[in-house]
């Protein structure tokens, strides 16, 4: 009998126990949270703040009979041991979230930067590429334009020289003035070419046997028929040519004038040549570049 009083007492003192610890811990988290204030207090000047801009955690105070291991704590108890852990890590969370947002926008700003830069640094190059093609049109412009001036230079100062360009020499028969039919082929020959030109003169010039003025009378009424032809058939400006009649002046033939022979005539004759200048030389130069330009693709 007094062996079961006693194990039944044991048992009673072994089930009060536990109970009155886990009274003790819950009369008393105002104390255990005093206790952990304090330390953190007074040692706030010495602790590092966290990423959250709090201090960091401490470790948990001893509470009641078993201390930071309590083998028969309630709910309770425990979540009031890990909420303070649990709201640290919602706190960092919600910072490594916000740190997300705001790279995340850094980053896109940088990449709209980069993008607007990237599209200046094109259109710079543009710009630098446009103004190197029209300082090269302006150079090609203005070399076009120094070779021009000095072909007119040339050419003004040789308008006065005129250089033989086509002779041909039309025979008569004796005492006679018309033209023949080769004569007037060699008159078309000659003139034709001359249509719509300029830079030109031609020189007439009639010889014919005898002596003295008969000869000259004879000589200038064969240039003239030549003339005739050359006005009415191809419109040859009046201005344009120059008659003489030479008669029976010696005149050097072309295998004698490098040896200063001269003969004299024999039978009638004229000799009609086109002198030219640098004027149709001219012409055809400016004309040129003309229809380069004309020909150059709009830009």
């Amino acid at each position: 009998m007094k062996n079961r009083l006693f194990v039944s007492l044991l048992l009673a003192g072994a089930l009060a126990i536990p109970a009155l610890a886990q009274q003790t811990s819950s009369t008393t988290p105002d104390q255990s949270s005093t206790t952990q204030a304090a330390p953190a207090s007074q040692s706030t000047d010495n602790a590092q703040v966290g990423a959250t801009g709090k201090q960091p955690l401490g470790p948990p105070a001893r509470e009641g009979f078993w201390g930071r291991v309590n083998p028969f704590a309630r709910k309770k108890y425990v979540q009031r041991q890990t909420q303070p852990i649990a709201d640290r890590i919602n706190e960092l969370d919600e910072l490594t979230a916000t740190n997300g947002k705001q790279i995340k926008d850094v980053d896109s700003r940088a990449q709209q930067g980069i993008q607007l830069a990237s599209t200046k640094a094109n259109e710079a190059d543009q710009h630098a590429i446009d103004a190197g093609n029209k300082a090269q049109l302006a150079q090609q412009t203005a070399t076009q334009a120094n070779t021009r001036l000095s072909t007119v230079e040339q050419v003004v100062g040789n308008i006065d020289q005129y250089k033989a360009s086509n002779q041909t020499e039309i025979r008569f028969r004796p005492g006679q003035a018309v033209l023949s039919s080769n004569a007037k082929q060699a008159l078309d020959d000659l003139a034709t070419p001359l249509k719509d030109q300029r830079g030109y003169i031609i020189e007439v010039q009639g010889f014919s046997s005898g002596h003295g003025q008969a000869a000259i009378a004879t000589s200038q009424k064969m240039a003239d028929s030549v003339v005739r032809y050359l006005v009415l058939n191809h419109e040859i400006p009046v201005y344009r040519i120059y008659v003489v009649g030479m008669g029976n002046a010696p005149v050097a033939s072309a295998d004698e004038q490098a040896q200063s022979k001269t003969k004299r005539t024999s039978g009638g004759r004229v000799e009609v040549s086109l002198m030219k200048n640098d004027l149709e030389q001219l012409a055809s130069t400016n004309a040129t570049p003309a229809n380069q330009d004309q020909q150059a693709p709009p830009k």
